[in-house]
């Protein structure tokens, strides 16, 4: 496994009267995309600019690429791209000139900045746009152009607070699509957000914050893959008639645990790889179930999120797995 592209350690900040991080630690993962979710004044904003060394904790240490972030934040800013959730632009520049003054701004050589506009415009979806003003944008152009400044230099780190808040569905769906590219390409991105169901898109992980410490950081394996029998799957198994009926039979096979029956569907958990999946479907079919589909069941990032919420406030922790 590479080593973490972001180390926090023991992070904690105060504003008056009210500590927003206490003792945080976490690391992530390089080519991830982590869904950082929590609720108003979890600390999720705060986090996000210590990170960026745009505030100074009362205690702790942050790395970007094994970077002290306080010691070195100029060689760390190079390495990283933010976008707050109350973005500026320069409405009387073009989309040209803005994304050319946010290249010079990130140090880079004249020869580089007309190629480095031209890539992110088309990456962002705003090469038809290169002469408008940004004052004539829509929101979700504007969003786009705001993205674009942040990774203009091409940075392994991106930084987002709240980047699809005010954005119609159409746009939402859009900057999901431009955040998988980005991923795809390498970039690792941190990404806090109230719209989960807009997260559960792109994530790979949910880091959950509340009252200033991590109360989840895992991996998001929806379904674990059908060739590992260590691990239980939930499954979803339709049949033609009322399931209550089938369930009994479902529990007294090995590898199955009942969860939840719903009207013509039961709900499973199963440890079993493929080749016991293929068993279990034969043995419905030999005992007269008349078996129509099996599916993974994902659990989305809402679900999570929610289970981590009322694990805690029932006084238990979380389950965690290597993030």
């Amino acid at each position: 496994m590479s080593p973490p592209i972001i180390e926090v350690f023991d992070l904690t900040f105060d504003y008056p009267g009210f500590r927003a991080l206490n003792s945080v630690r976490l690391s992530i993962q390089p080519g991830t995309v982590t869904a950082l979710v929590g609720p108003n004044g979890a600390g999720k904003t705060t986090l996000l600019r210590c990170i960026a060394a745009l505030e100074t904790p009362l205690s702790g240490t942050v790395r970007v690429a094994g970077l002290d972030v306080y010691e070195h934040p100029r060689a760390v800013h190079r390495l990283m791209g933010y976008l707050s959730d109350n973005f500026g632009l320069y409405s009387d520049l073009t989309v040209a000139q803005g994304l050319a003054y946010a290249a010079r701004s990130q140090g880079l050589p004249t020869a580089a900045v007309a190629p480095a506009v031209h890539t992110t415009a088309q990456r962002m979806g705003l090469d038809d746009k290169l002469h408008h003003l940004a004052s004539t944008l829509s929101r979700g152009q504007r969003q786009r152009l705001a993205i674009g400044q942040a990774i203009i230099h091409t940075p392994q780190v991106l930084l987002l607070d709240e980047p699809a808040s005010g954005l119609d569905p159409e746009a939402r769906s859009a900057l999901a699509s431009v955040f998988k590219v980005l991923q795809a390409q390498g970039m690792t991105l941190l990404v806090s957000s109230h719209i989960l169901a807009e997260l559960d898109e792109y994530s790979t992980h949910m880091l959950a914050l509340n009252q200033g410490r991590v109360l989840e950081h895992r991996a998001l394996g929806h379904s674990a893959p059908a060739t590992h029998d260590t691990v239980e799957r939930s499954l979803r198994l339709e049949f033609v008639a009322d399931a209550a009926s089938v369930a009994p039979w479902l529990q007294a096979q090995a590898p199955v645990r009942v969860i939840e029956v719903h009207g013509n569907a039961v709900e499973i958990g199963f440890f079993g790889n493929a080749t016991a999946q293929a068993a279990l479907v034969r043995a419905c079919v030999t005992a007269g179930h008349s078996l129509v589909t099996i599916s993974p069941l994902a659990e989305n990032l809402q679900q999570s999120y929610l289970k981590s919420l009322a694990a805690q406030r029932a006084g238990q922790q979380p389950a965690r797995t290597p993030a």
